[in-house]
């Protein structure tokens, strides 16, 4: 039961890994991502701030199945 349940955080891992940069990519070229003077605009910061912590939860999803691969 431990090797599935990691198998299913690496996975996650694995889908936020890949998933969330090509977003990143999509919002950043977006109209709305920067004002007239090519400030970054409130719409880029939250969205980059959202993808950031994806991104931190995928990390920890990777460490805890190795962890729990560790120690299985």
């Amino acid at each position: 039961m431990i090797t599935t349940l990691a198998i299913l955080l690496i996975v996650n891992a694995a889908w936020n890994a890949i998933v969330w940069p090509q977003f990143y990519k999509r919002v950043s070229r977006d109209e709305r991502a920067r004002d007239s003077a090519g400030k970054p605009t409130t719409f880029l910061i939250v969205h980059a701030v959202l993808i950031g912590i994806s991104l931190l939860i995928a990390l920890g999803s990777l460490i805890a199945a190795i962890v729990a691969l560790a120690s299985a």
